[in-house]
């Protein structure tokens, strides 16, 4: 007898009995979408969560650029926090490098590090879509305090340390048909581009 989809074991290993939160390094996980042609879903990957776990809270994590008449990352922004998710913004520095070219940066590392180790007060799973290796100690500290970890990312892009530290990694091109966009709906989310910096391997520069 073939299972129904909504019987199949999910993917990102979560279960119906664990409580479960998910961390979204915004800058990354856009490099990295990008970067295996993957244009998320945001609602089917909440819903996917909701649908599979005793979920609790979707967390997105931005740099913004906040004296910009227009900013590219506002649709999504706003797309996410009318969808159920929890968004956490920072101010992100803007300035021209020595070849006169505009360059912003910005880091949220910080603020998603204190918030996954207060979510795991209370989590029994987290799952963090992001490969920047600055995560380790993060993770390390959310696993001491007995809480399981998954990162998501695309396999030839995550940090070596941040795979080998997660319980379980997910490669971002073996969920792409669940929590990706059909080409023909590509304009139900915004695509925009979050600012940041991406620390992966290969190194990319800003977002």
């Amino acid at each position: 007898m073939t299972a129904s989809n909504s019987d199949r074991p999910s993917p990102f290993g979560i279960h119906y009995d664990e409580k479960v939160y998910f961390f979204i390094e915004g800058a990354n996980l856009y490099a990295v979408s990008r970067a295996v042609d993957l244009n998320i879903d945001y609602k089917r990957l909440l819903e996917h969560f909701q649908n599979k776990s005793r979920f609790v809270r979707a967390n997105y994590y931005t740099a913004i650029v906040e004296d910009q008449e227009f900013n590219s990352i506002r649709p999504l922004i706003d797309f996410l926090d009318y969808n159920g998710y929890r968004v956490v913004t920072k101010a992100a520095k803007e300035h021209t490098d020595s070849m006169g070219r505009r360059r912003v940066k910005g880091n949220v590392d910080v603020e998603m590090t204190v918030d996954m180790i207060e979510a795991a007060k209370h989590a029994e799973h987290i799952v963090l879509f992001s490969s920047d290796g600055d995560f380790v100690a993060a993770v390390d500290a959310v696993q001491r305090l007995g809480v399981r970890v998954t990162v998501v990312s695309d396999k030839t892009m995550c940090a070596d340390e941040l795979r080998r530290k997660a319980d379980a990694f997910v490669d971002l091109n073996s969920v792409s048909a669940l929590i990706g966009k059909p080409n023909e709906d590509r304009s139900a989310t915004p695509r925009t581009v979050p600012t940041g910096t991406l620390r992966a391997r290969p190194s990319v520069a800003t977002a």
